[in-house]
């Protein structure tokens, strides 16, 4: 079992910046690959960042690639998202998300423990 807790998120103006951070707790968090997803109002959940397990490969979802980073330590069972150059269309609640395995994954379905997420506002 992993308990997640998202934090970081706020309100922005278009062009800034937020680091949101993921701590895991309970299983050994070295043994999983990370997400983060977001889910904006009337949409559904899209993929936007993963890291694999331990080699710290990653994978970015179009809309974001060049302007967020996603990055891990394990020695602190932290998971972070770096977003820069932010616009008002990156509004939604942003979730971290935990998948047994090395490898990582762009679907949903392919994780296995989910965070309750937090808000991040971009004002035009």
């Amino acid at each position: 079992q992993v308990q997640l807790v998202e934090s970081g998120g706020g309100l922005v103006q278009a062009g800034g910046s937020l680091r949101l951070s993921c701590a895991a707790s309970g299983r050994t968090f070295s043994s999983s690959a990370m997400g983060w997803f977001r889910q904006a109002p009337g949409k559904g959940r899209e993929f936007v960042a993963a890291i694999s397990r331990s080699v710290g490969r990653t994978y970015y979802a179009d809309s974001v690639k060049g302007r967020f980073t996603i990055s891990r330590d394990n020695a602190k069972n932290t998971v972070y998202l770096q977003m820069n150059r932010l616009v008002p269309e990156d509004t939604a609640v942003y979730y971290c998300a935990a998948k047994d395995g090395a490898a990582m994954s762009v679907a949903m379905a392919g994780y296995d423990y989910w965070g309750q997420g937090t808000q991040v506002t971009v004002s035009s």
